[in-house]
């Protein structure tokens, strides 16, 4: 037993980290969301919200996006139209902490990997921005697509993008890398 845990050792710390990080930041995640009312919108959605309708001002869009009366979503009215929710799954946190926890994981120098982790946080809640910025657009003019642009193509975009932030993380910063 004892030699499989020395020949299996770099694979057991890399488990054993990335479910440690997942699992404390999911857990912190967890009660920060339990902080909220029931129909209250959590202050990161709220805020992607803001940042969505920021962008979308800037190409001079008629957007408008409001927490909902009776919901815990923020509400987009684009055109005019109620056209789509920003839930508190749309606002990448999920997502975010995947990433750090996978990075932990893989740990490099101390430097570099903080630095990686706050450039991917601020890449991945940008381009989430973006990602939902697009699909209010997308979802307007092609209602018809809803479930593939919402659950195919946005989706791949995002964890694509998260996948190869790791590529570039273990081939180039990673303890592993050359």
């Amino acid at each position: 037993m004892k030699k499989y845990l020395i020949q299996f050792k770099p694979f057991l710390l890399f488990i054993s980290t990335f479910f440690a990080v997942y699992i404390v930041l999911t857990v912190a995640y967890k009660f920060y969301l339990d902080s909220f009312e029931t129909n209250d919108v959590d202050g990161v959605t709220h805020i992607v919200g803001r940042n969505v309708e920021q962008l979308m001002h800037l190409f001079n869009s008629d957007i408008k996006i409001q927490k909902s009366s009776s919901n815990s979503w923020m509400e987009v009215w684009y055109n005019k139209i109620y056209l789509v929710r920003i839930i508190e799954g749309c606002n990448a946190v999920s997502v975010i902490i995947l990433f750090i926890a996978f990075i932990a994981a893989f740990a490099g120098k101390f430097k570099e990997t903080f630095l990686f982790i706050l450039f991917g946080i601020v890449f991945i809640y940008v381009l989430n921005i973006f990602r939902i910025a697009l699909l209010t657009v997308l979802l307007f003019h092609y209602p018809e697509n809803n479930h593939f642009l919402h659950g195919v193509v946005f989706p791949l975009i995002i964890y694509g993008s998260v996948f190869i932030l790791w590529i570039v993380w273990v081939n180039k910063f990673s303890k592993y890398a050359k």
